[in-house]
């Protein structure tokens, strides 16, 4: 396994400025997940990293090895990176087998046709898959198709696995099913891996390390519980969780909502006086009778079960919050909403 390091790294397209002089480590054995929107530039941080795309500035390294910097006129080609990559659209030729899709790689290296079959045969299994080798893509399924890639990107015993958006068009189960498959995969055979999404839930419950991105740049890195409970700004606050922002202020001593006092976990407020938006999730909420002393008042817009509970969407006059509560609510009951904790920022919700 190695380590993935990105050192000032700028890329443009034209006047676009997509990735803005980010620095990041991967430790060798890591799974690094870069987490954000669309058009944030996680998925051209991912090409450069394979070598599908050159930066305009900084350098790239695999352990010690400098393999991509412009200055110094260093672009290893991506066949000579000893890297796996696993691409959202599966990209599997449809005119092959699933067995030579997975030999694909090693045919080009010129691997023996003895070994080929071999290590073929073992990628499939890991992916469970060896029965199906005579297959044509287009007769599996999309998760048995992603897992022919997966199988393609590991056959070349890679060092560090590239995964851009692989598990988005799969259904809800499947995607689970298959990333605690990736991640055990990355344990058993000691491979880096560098995932992008922009499921929240994916990058939490994969990454040993999570980089929330925001307009070429990171916001946020760091292990998943940390970034989650611990954001340092509004945008990682909203991006993670189901989190709901309502408006507060803040008095020099107290954060407040609706005119009752809060105890955000934590507190980037700005001058006494200034409103500030204090972030939520269903956890920091409890749901209590109408007009009980240190609750905001609430009416509520939506009762939905979750099997072990109901969601409630409740309107307050800070703004909407969703409310976990062990029973359903009438739409337009009157209730009360105590603040539990949550995150507050010197910002305008």
């Amino acid at each position: 396994m190695a380590s993935v390091t990105l050192q000032a790294i700028h890329k443009r397209y034209g006047n676009v400025h997509v990735v803005r002089g980010i620095d990041l480590h991967i430790p060798a054995g890591a799974r690094c997940v870069l987490l954000g929107a669309s058009g944030c530039g996680k998925t051209t941080t991912l090409r450069m990293v394979a070598g599908l795309e050159s930066p305009d500035e900084g350098r790239l390294l695999l352990d010690d090895r400098v393999v991509s910097a412009p200055r110094e006129r260093v672009h290893v080609p991506p066949e000579e990176r000893g890297l796996g990559m696993v691409f959202q659209s599966y990209a599997l030729w449809p005119h092959l087998s699933v067995f030579e899709n997975v030999a694909y790689p090693l045919r080009r290296a010129r691997v023996p046709d003895g070994e080929l079959r071999t290590r073929v045969r073992e990628a499939l299994a890991l992916v469970h898959l060896e029965s199906l080798g005579d297959r044509a893509p287009h007769a599996l399924s999309g998760g048995q198709q992603q897992r022919v890639a997966l199988a393609r990107a590991l056959v070349g015993r890679p060092q560090v696995l590239l995964t851009d958006e692989p598990l988005s068009n799969l259904d809800a189960k499947l995607r689970d099913l298959l990333r605690s498959e990736i991640a055990a995969l990355c344990e058993r055979f000691h491979i880096t891996l560098l995932h992008v999404t922009h499921d929240q839930a994916e990058a939490l419950s994969l990454g040993t390390h999570v980089a929330v991105m925001d307009a070429g740049r990171i916001a946020q890195l760091g292990p998943p519980e940390e970034v989650y409970r611990a954001p340092r700004t509004l945008l990682v606050a909203r991006f993670l969780g189901d989190t709901h922002v309502l408006r507060a202020s803040y008095d020099g001593e107290q954060v407040k909502v609706g005119g009752v006092a809060v105890r955000p976990r934590l507190a980037e407020t700005g001058a006494p006086g200034e409103a500030c938006a204090l972030c939520v999730r269903p956890e920091d909420l409890r749901v209590e009778s109408a007009g009980v002393e240190g609750a905001v008042p609430g009416r509520v817009l939506v009762s939905a079960c979750v099997g072990e509970g109901w969601l409630l969407d409740v309107e307050t006059e800070a703004g909407a919050v969703r409310v976990r509560a062990p029973s359903p609510a009438r739409a337009g009951e009157n209730v009360g909403v105590r603040v539990l904790g949550g995150h507050a920022f010197h910002a305008a919700a």
